[in-house]
């Protein structure tokens, strides 16, 4: 049972790095850094916009707006590392332990 809830653990810590990236690539995008007429971006944005996309639009519709800030990875961010990590965290060592 500790394995899985270290592979849990593992995966939720993936997936606020594959957030944050997502951040940082839209960010590029909307600068003009990075131009999606180049297939190899536009893959690549499209992929990350696969993994954090389901999750990012019903929070956006709970969400106010807030002109064209978007909180909503900034609100994944912060459930992940107070709330699922610790949670995971402390699965892990109870069955460790006992």
């Amino acid at each position: 049972m500790y394995d899985l809830w270290h592979l849990l653990l593992v995966v939720a810590r993936l997936y606020e790095a594959v957030i944050i990236i997502f951040c940082v690539f839209s960010m590029l995008l909307s600068f003009g850094v990075l131009d999606t007429r180049n297939r190899i971006v536009w893959q690549a944005g499209r992929a990350l916009s696969a993994l954090v996309e389901p999750l990012l639009v019903p929070l956006r519709n709970i969400l106010p707006a807030f002109g064209n800030v978007d909180l909503s990875p900034l609100v994944i961010l912060l459930v992940l590392q107070y709330l699922v990590e610790p949670f995971f965290a402390r699965q892990m060592m109870a069955s460790f332990l006992g």
